[in-house]
C-alpha cells in the first residue's frame, strides 16, 4: 500500500511542503489513515474544505487534541480561514466545552499566530453590551431554539431558574451574537462539539433541531460526521447518526 495519488493532492493542499515524521516510523499506519481521511472518506460528503477545517477545529477542541489542532490550525489558515474566524470557533467552544478545556487552545491559537507573524489580537466582533445582553441572547436563542429558554424561565424551580438566565445572557447572548460567523456555522461547529464531547445526547439532538431552524439540512450534518469520523472514532459517530435519524428520521 502506498498513499494515492488523491488522498497525497489533497493533504499537499493543507500541509504544503510537510514531510511527515510518520511516513518515516509509521509508514503502514500512515498510508491507511491519509488514504482514509483524505481522498475515501471524502467521497461521501460535499463539505468544502474551509467549513471541513472549521468543524475539524471545533471537535479537536471539545476532545482536548491539542497538537492536532496546532496542525490543523496551520492548516485551515493554508486554505484561507481567517484568524478572526479561528478565534471565534476557539470562543464558541467556551459555553459548550468549558473554559478548562478551551483555555489551552486559546494559549495555542495565539502561539500559532506568533509564530506565523499574525497579530494573536483580533479585530472585536462583540455586538452587545451588558445592557442588552439579555434581551438580545434571548432574541437569539428564540430564532434559533424555539420557546425552549422562555419554558425553562416559566417552569424551573425557583433555584434553577438562574441557569435559563444564563442561557440567554452568556450563551447566546455573549457568544452566538458575536460577528466573525455567522448563525448557520456557529450551529454546525456547536454540533461538531457536542458529538466529540460524547455524553451530551440530549444537547445534540437539540441541536440537530437547531441546525434545522437555522436552515442547515439533515445531509449537512451527515456531511460534518462524515469528515470527523477518522476523528471521534466509530462508537461517537455511530451514536450522532443514530441521534441525527432519531430527531430527522430518514424518508423511504
Amino acid at each position: 500500500m502506498a498513499i494515492n495519488e488523491t488522498a497525497q493532492a489533497n493533504h499537499d493542499k493543507l500541509f504544503p511542503n510537510h514531510v511527515s515524521t510518520f511516513k518515516e516510523t509509521d509508514p503502514e499506519f500512515i498510508e491507511i489513515f491519509d488514504n482514509f481521511t483524505f481522498d475515501e472518506v471524502l467521497k461521501y460528503s460535499k463539505i468544502d474544505d474551509n467549513l471541513r477545517m472549521k468543524v475539524t477545529l471545533a471537535s479537536l477542541i471539545a476532545m482536548q487534541c491539542l497538537n492536532e489542532y496546532k496542525a490543523m490550525m496551520s492548516a485551515a489558515l493554508n486554505i484561507g480561514v481567517t484568524p478572526i474566524e479561528i478565534k471565534e470557533i476557539v470562543y464558541q467552544a467556551v459555553p459548550y466545552v468549558g473554559l478548562g478545556k478551551v483555555f489551552d487552545f486559546l494559549n495555542a491559537t495565539n502561539d500559532v499566530f506568533r509564530s506565523l507573524g499574525l497579530d494573536e489580537k483580533q479585530a472585536g466582533q462583540s455586538t452587545t453590551d451588558p445592557d442588552n445582553r439579555y434581551e438580545n441572547g434571548l432574541k437569539t436563542v428564540r430564532g434559533i431554539a424555539g420557546d425552549s429558554v422562555d419554558k425553562m424561565l416559566k417552569n424551573a424551580p425557583k433555584n434553577q431558574q438562574h441557569f435559563a438566565k444564563f442561557l440567554a445572557d452568556n450563551c447566546f447572548g455573549d457568544y452566538y451574537t458575536r460577528n466573525g460567523l455567522d448563525v448557520q456555522t456557529r450551529e454546525k461547529l456547536t454540533f461538531s462539539m457536542l458529538i466529540s464531547l460524547g455524553g451530551a445526547d440530549p444537547q445534540v439532538k437539540g441541536h440537530i433541531a437547531a441546525n434545522t431552524n437555522v436552515g442547515n439540512s439533515k445531509q449537512d450534518l451527515l456531511d460534518i460526521v462524515t469528515v470527523l469520523l477518522p476523528f471521534i472514532g466509530y462508537p461517537r459517530t455511530l451514536t450522532a447518526i443514530n441521534l441525527l435519524n432519531e430527531v430527522i428520521p430518514e424518508t423511504k
